[in-house]
C-alpha cells in the first residue's frame, strides 16, 4: 500500500512539472516590481515601489501603485491620464484629468504598454517600451 502511494504522488509530481513547464511558468506569485525607467516612442515611464509617472506627447500621467507582472508576464494597474495643450496653463484652468488603467506585459527588458481612459473606454494608445532606454516625447509647443 505504501508503495502505491509512493508511486502515485511521484506520478502527481511528474505531472505538476510537465505542466509547468508546457506552460513556461512557475508556480511563483507574482514577479518583482518592474522599477525603473522604461522609454519608447512617444512615451518614458519611471517606475518605483509604489507607482510611477509616464511622459506622453502633449499628455502626462500617473500610476497608483506599483506595477507588478504575474505568472504570464502581464500586468494591470490603476492611475490616471492628464491631457496636455500648447501655451501656458490659464490660471484658474482645470486640468483636463481622467481615470485610466494602465495594461501590458513585460518580457526581456521589453514592455507593451496599453493605456485605456475608463471613464469613457477610450484607448489613448499601446506602446513598447525598454527597460533602460529614454522616451522619445514630443510636448506640445
Amino acid at each position: 500500500m505504501r508503495r502505491v502511494r509512493l508511486i502515485a504522488r511521484t506520478a502527481s509530481a511528474a505531472a505538476l512539472a510537465v505542466s509547468i513547464v508546457a506552460c513556461g511558468g512557475s508556480p511563483a506569485g507574482p514577479s518583482a516590481p518592474l522599477t525603473g525607467q522604461w522609454g519608447g516612442d512617444h512615451v518614458s515611464l519611471t517606475l518605483t515601489d509604489a507607482g510611477g509617472g509616464a511622459e506622453f506627447d502633449c499628455a502626462h500621467g500617473a500610476i497608483t501603485g506599483a506595477v507588478t507582472a504575474d505568472a504570464a508576464h502581464e500586468f494591470r494597474v490603476s492611475g490616471t491620464f492628464v491631457r496636455e495643450h500648447g501655451g501656458p496653463i490659464a490660471i484658474g484652468e482645470t486640468p483636463d484629468v481622467h481615470p485610466a488603467v494602465y495594461s501590458g506585459s513585460a518580457t526581456d527588458g521589453t514592455m507593451q504598454l496599453t493605456v485605456t481612459l475608463t471613464d469613457s473606454n477610450a484607448v489613448v494608445g499601446t506602446f513598447t517600451l525598454v527597460r533602460s532606454a529614454p522616451g522619445r516625447v514630443v510636448k506640445c509647443l
